[in-house]
């Protein structure tokens, strides 16, 4: 989808659920990462993060629309339209809008490496990788020695 037929489809919806135009641009802007989209009030342009269409779908996008086009509609009436405000909220319920963007981060998996003292046994679990010939046991001063990598997921 390019940047003129996001613009058409949020100028579809805002008549569609708003009953009113919008008449500024929007495009999308791949330097969002952690928000669905993005209403300006400089200049009242909307910013969506491509990821809503093509990770999650044509759903997900119209309900973060929905909500940029709250920000936009409320702003421009002069009511109150950031998220904490009531009309923000029933508006937004009204239309049937996200209220939050869903999550973009990726299921990590992170590595713990074991080490074990030669001298004492005392376990050491470390996310960063030790150097054994440089570092020793902090209790008894004892060589330190690789066990395992364990995989934790999230």
């Amino acid at each position: 989808m390019t940047d003129e037929q996001l613009t058409q489809l949020i100028k579809k919806v805002s008549q569609e659920y708003f009953g009113k135009p919008f008449i500024h641009h929007a495009n999308f802007n791949p330097r969002l990462k952690t928000t669905g989209g993005r209403f300006h009030l400089r200049d009242h342009h909307i910013d969506i993060n491509p990821k809503m269409l093509e990770v999650f779908g044509m759903e997900t996008l119209i309900g973060v629309i929905k909500h940029e086009l709250c920000h936009y509609h409320l702003y421009n009436a002069g009511l109150p339209s950031q998220h904490r405000d009531r009309q923000f909220k029933i508006l937004l319920k009204q239309v049937g809008g996200l209220r939050f963007a869903p999550s973009l981060k990726r299921q990590s998996h992170k590595i713990i490496h074991v080490y074990q003292c030669s001298k004492c046994g005392r376990i050491y679990q470390r996310v960063r990788k030790l150097d054994t010939r440089r570092y020793v046991c902090g209790k008894c001063r004892g060589k330190l020695k690789f066990v395992k990598d364990l995989k934790l997921t999230k």
